[in-house]
């Protein structure tokens, strides 16, 4: 059976764009699914897994108020994510996602399992927005899932 970082990298070869990712809630688990594939240096350029809100905004230019108004989890801050990912790690594509996996860390209107996923690419800069049920590492693994999901569904289009 062929993995979602089989297909990813496929299209990402086809198409012969670069992939980078800036990871927050999922803790370098996207990077683990793309460098599992052999060959992924071809179009893989790296990462930042940036937890901290100061790590968002220093290493990848999330802008602090952005934070302060909407939160670290949100729509903006995971395209601030994505697009700041691309510009540092200088792919043609990033991906970026920012979460609360659990099981704590809920606040009014923000559930355990609220994820955004944010994607960067020269034709704009979008977020999705996620909720997930299951434990820390079910969330975790349900938000890389749905990132590199996206990525490809992403990448089909532009075919």
């Amino acid at each position: 059976m062929i993995s979602l970082g089989q297909e990813v990298g496929a299209l990402l070869r086809q198409q012969g764009l670069t992939l980078s990712l800036v990871e927050s809630a999922t803790g370098g688990l996207i990077s683990h699914l793309i460098t599992n594939v052999p060959g992924s240096s071809d179009y893989y350029q790296g990462s930042v897994t940036a937890y901290s809100n100061q790590a968002k905004i220093s290493l990848v230019g999330v802008k602090e108020e952005t934070i302060k108004k909407y939160g670290a989890v949100s729509p903006q801050v995971a395209e601030e994510m994505a697009r700041g990912g691309r510009r540092v790690l200088g792919a043609d594509v990033c991906l970026a996602d920012t979460g609360i996996a659990g099981p704590s860390g809920a606040t009014a209107g923000k559930p355990v399992g609220l994820f955004y996923v944010g994607l960067s690419h020269k034709t704009g800069t979008y977020s999705q927005k996620h909720n997930f049920q299951g434990d820390r590492e079910q969330n975790k693994h349900s938000a890389a899932e749905a990132a590199l999901s996206w990525l490809k569904e992403y990448l089909v289009g532009l075919e």
